[in-house]
C-alpha cells in the first residue's frame, strides 16, 4: 500500500512538473509605429544612386577587412584578433555566462550528500533531571548517512532559470562579436587616417620644396630689381606656414600610430609603421542587403533581442513564486555504536517523503518581484527596437555619404585640376612682370587647400566604407550564435 501510494505521489509530481507559468516568448515587432507598419521599411532609402568604386565580391565574409587589398591591414588585423585586451575581455564574460548554464542546469537533478560522523558521549550521572541509574562510562555513535533532496519543477521556475541562462549566454556571444567587429573597424578607420596623414606629409613636403623654389625666384628677381622687396616678404610667410603645417600633420599620424599599437597589444614605445604616402587606398563594393535582413546580421541587435527573451523568462520565474513547492526528501545510511557493527544490515536506516511549502504572507514581495520582471521586460523591448532604429540609421548615414561624398570627389578633382591651371598661369604672368606676388600666393593657397581635401575626401570615402561593414555586421548573422 505505501508503495502505490508513493508511486501515485511521483507520478502526480511528474505530472505537475509539465506545468509552466509565464508568458510565451514571441519575438517583439521591430516598430509599431504607422510609418513602419508594424515591419521593417522593404529597402534603405538612401541606396537609391549609391554607386559602389569598383565591383566585388558580394558576400561579406569573416575577415572582411580583406576586401581593401592592403597585407598590412590585414596583418594588423590579425594581431588585434589574437592581442587585444577589450576583445580577451568579452571572451571571459562569455565564458562566464556559458558557465551560468551548468550551474541552472544543476538544479534539474537531485542533490546527494554525505556526513559521516564518529561521536563519543558520556553522559554526567550528576545531570539535572538525569536519572543516576542510567548513568553509564560512555556511549559511542557512528553514523554513515546518505541525503538526497530533489525539487520537483512543478511550475517552471528551474526551466526559466535554465532558458534565462542560455538566452544570456547567448547574449554574451553577440556582445562578444559586436566587440570583435567594432574593435576591427575601429583599426581600419585608424589605419586609413593615418595613410591619410602620410598622403598629407608627403603633399606638404612637396609644397614645401615648391615653396622655396617659389621664394628664390622671388628673391632672385629682387636682387636684379625686377621685383620689390614685399615679394621677398610674402613668400618666405607662405614658406613658413607650409613648413608649420607640415610639422603639424606629423602630430594627428604619431597619435594613429600610437592608437593602433594600443589595439594590436602592444606598447607604443615598441611599434612603428613605416611612412607610405604612396599605398593607394581602394574603395570596395559593400553588400547592403534588405532591411528585414540587417536583424538577423548586427549582433547587437542578436544580442538585445536574446536579453527580451531573457526578460521573459524572469517574468516566469517571478510568477512561479506565487505557487507551492514540492521537494522530494530521502536518507539512508548506517548508524552503530561500534565500527564493527556499523555496516551491519540491522544497522541500516532510512527515511523519505515529500514536503511541500507555501509562503503565506510576504508583505507585498511576491507582487514587486513580478512587476519589477515585467517592468524590465518592457525596458529590454524598447532597447531591443531603439537598436535597430540605430541600426537602420547607420546604414542610411554611410550609404549616403558614400553616395554624396562620390559626387563630391568629382567635383573636388575638377577644382583642384581648375587650381592648379590657375596657379601656372599667375606664375607665368608674374615672371612676365604682368601681375604681383599676392595673386601668386592667392592661388597657391587655393590649390594647396584643394589638394588637401582630395586627401581628406579619400579619408572620408574610406572611413565611411570601413563604417558600412560595420553597419551591416562585418558578414556575421544569427545562425553563428551558440547552441545550448
Amino acid at each position: 500500500m505505501k508503495r502505490q501510494v508513493f508511486a501515485c505521489a511521483c507520478s502526480f509530481s511528474l505530472f505537475l512538473a509539465g506545468c509552466l507559468v509565464g508568458p510565451k516568448y514571441v519575438r517583439p515587432i521591430v516598430a509599431s509605429t504607422p510609418a513602419f507598419k508594424e515591419q521593417p521599411p522593404e529597402s534603405f532609402k538612401e541606396v537609391d544612386g549609391w554607386k559602389p568604386a569598383q565591383p566585388g565580391d558580394q558576400t561579406l565574409r569573416g575577415k572582411w577587412w580583406e576586401i581593401f587589398n592592403d597585407e598590412q591591414l590585414n596583418a594588423l588585423e590579425d594581431e588585434l584578433t589574437v592581442n587585444n585586451q577589450n576583445l580577451k575581455v568579452s571572451e571571459a564574460h562569455f565564458r562566464q555566462a556559458r558557465s551560468m548554464i551548468r550551474f541552472n542546469r544543476a538544479a534539474e537533478f537531485p542533490t546527494i550528500s554525505t556526513s559521516p560522523s564518529v561521536v563519543n558521549e558520556r553522559t554526567s550521572a550528576n545531570a539535572p533531571y538525569f536519572p543516576q541509574q542510567f548513568a553509564n562510562n560512555g556511549t559511542g555513535n557512528y553514523t554513515l548517512p546518505f541525503d538526497l533532496s530533489y525539487e520537483v519543477d512543478l511550475w517552471g521556475r528551474i526551466r526559466h532559470a535554465v532558458n534565462a541562462s542560455r538566452e544570456e549566454a547567448q547574449a554574451s556571444a553577440a556582445d562578444l562579436q559586436t566587440a570583435n567587429l567594432s574593435l576591427h573597424a575601429e583599426l581600419a578607420v585608424d589605419y586609413f587616417e593615418l595613410r591619410s596623414a602620410d598622403a598629407q606629409k608627403k603633399l606638404l613636403d612637396d609644397t614645401v620644396k615648391a615653396y622655396a623654389n617659389a621664394l628664390k625666384l622671388t628673391q632672385d628677381r629682387f636682387t636684379n630689381g625686377a621685383a620689390p622687396k614685399s615679394d621677398v616678404a610674402q613668400a618666405q610667410t607662405q614658406l613658413d606656414g607650409a613648413q608649420v603645417a607640415d610639422t603639424d600633420v606629423t602630430v594627428a599620424r604619431t597619435q594613429y600610430e600610437h592608437a593602433i599599437a594600443s589595439l594590436i597589444g602592444k606598447p607604443p614605445a615598441t611599434f612603428s609603421i613605416s611612412f607610405a604616402p604612396q599605398t593607394p587606398l581602394k574603395l570596395a563594393i559593400i553588400p547592403v542587403g534588405l532591411p528585414t535582413s540587417l536583424l538577423e546580421r548586427r549582433p547587437d541587435i542578436a544580442a538585445t533581442e536574446r536579453r527580451v527573451a531573457e526578460a521573459n523568462e524572469q517574468i516566469g520565474i517571478a510568477r512561479a513564486a506565487y505557487f507551492p513547492s514540492l521537494t522530494l526528501n530521502a536518507a539512508a545510511g548506517f548508524e552503530g555504536n561500534t565500527i564493527a557493527n556499523l555496516f551491519n544490515w540491522s544497522s541500516r536506516l532510512w527515511a523519505v517523503g515529500p514536503q511541500m511549502s507555501e509562503t503565506i504572507f510576504d508583505g507585498g514581495r511576491r507582487r514587486s518581484v513580478s512587476e519589477t520582471a515585467a517592468a524590465n521586460y518592457d525596458g529590454t523591448v524598447a532597447a531591443y527596437r531603439q537598436t535597430t532604429l540605430t541600426a537602420f540609421q547607420e546604414v542610411e548615414d554611410n550609404l549616403a555619404a558614400l553616395r554624396i561624398l562620390e559626387h563630391e570627389a568629382q567635383q573636388q578633382q575638377e577644382g583642384t585640376e581648375s587650381a592648379s591651371e590657375s596657379l601656372q598661369l599667375f606664375t607665368n604672368r608674374y615672371q612676365g612682370g604682368v601681375d604681383n606676388y599676392l595673386q601668386v600666393i592667392t592661388a597657391q593657397t587655393i590649390l594647396l587647400m584643394n589638394q588637401r581635401n582630395d586627401i581628406d575626401l579619400q579619408r572620408r570615402r574610406m572611413d565611411a566604407t570601413v563604417l558600412l561593414v560595420k553597419a551591416v555586421g562585418g558578414g556575421w548573422d544569427t545562425t553563428r550564435l551558440p547552441k545550448f
